[in-house]
């Protein structure tokens, strides 16, 4: 009787373990369901971030890496580039061993470009450099780079204004400068080498001349040294830019109020041999923009 007893009670002891063990199973898969990246829910989510109301084909459940591509291209084309982030993003995370894989990072990149935000541009353009050092099209993503602090400081203002970029700060230029420098010591036959020349002819002339307003800022404050100095730098760094003469007529006068006679003889021999032709308006006009900002006074 005593062994029948013990019988039972270990059996009721295997079927609430049985019991516990399969409820454990089950809980187990519940959560892989939502980790699986094929998961239906999970994947409902995921589209969930972009799917319009009215489009019905923004269903990504059943997607695959082309359907995305071209999911993510038609927004990017539309101009709806948060969509196209999205989308670019949700692939590189579904596909990320896929054979396009390096062309949706620099996708990824060239959508936050076109949306405003040039710090993610940038580091998603930085990322593709470091671990796709020997792509074939990491020269884009140096162009990219430069593209974006090229066009970084030019505002809504700037679109529809007269405005001087000299009178900015140099930094975005000057890095955009450097960044296509480079892209043209790495890659000198690149399909981006003529846009890129071409730009930095603008980003030199640009960087002279905010090299010449703060030589005209240290004269009228009648620091002499200083803007002698700072347009001398000009003639000797940045030679066939339109500052030149401008440099050289602060020199001029700079050192004459040195009371340093052979240099400012000097610079005044060179203009005369350079520039001794050029209309008034050339050499010693000052630019709209530049006026406005002198007469607002905002550097007093």
């Amino acid at each position: 009787m005593l062994q029948r007893v013990v019988s039972t009670m270990r059996l009721i002891l295997i079927k609430t373990l049985f019991i516990f063990s399969l409820s454990l199973l089950l809980e187990g898969c519940e959560t892989l369901k939502h980790v699986l990246p094929g998961d239906s829910d999970s994947t409902k989510n995921e589209c969930s971030q972009w799917k319009d109301a009215d489009n019905q084909d923004d269903d990504c459940v059943d997607w695959d890496a082309a359907k995305f591509s071209s999911m993510a291209k038609k927004a990017l084309d539309g101009g709806n580039y948060d969509k196209a982030i999205k989308i670019y993003e949700a692939l590189e995370a579904r596909y990320p061993f896929g054979p396009d894989s390096n062309q949706t990072q620099l996708n990824i990149a060239y959508a936050y470009f076109k949306n405003g935000d040039h710090d993610a541009a940038i580091s998603t353009a930085d990322h593709f450099i470091k671990t796709n050092p020997r792509s074939p099209h990491v020269d884009y993503a140096y162009y990219l780079k430069g593209l974006v602090n090229y066009k970084r400081d030019i505002g809504f203002i700037d679109r529809y204004l007269p405005t001087d970029g000299s009178q900015r700060d140099p930094g975005s230029a000057n890095e955009a400068y450097n960044i296509f420098s480079e892209l043209l010591r790495r890659f000198p036959n690149s399909k981006y080498a003529p846009d890129v020349k071409h730009r930095m002819i603008g980003l030199k002339n640009k960087l002279a001349m905010h090299e010449v307003n703060v030589a005209r800022y240290y004269m009228k404050r009648k620091a002499y040294v200083a803007a002698a100095n700072r347009a001398t730098g000009v003639v000797e760094k940045y030679q066939r830019t339109p500052a030149i003469p401008y440099a050289l007529k602060i020199m001029q006068e700079a050192y004459t109020k040195l009371d340093m006679t052979e240099l400012a003889k000097d610079a005044e021999r060179i203009y005369q041999e350079n520039f001794a032709n050029a209309p008034p308006e050339d050499v010693d006009n000052t630019t709209p923009a530049q006026k406005v900002w002198d007469f607002i006074g905002l550097e007093q």
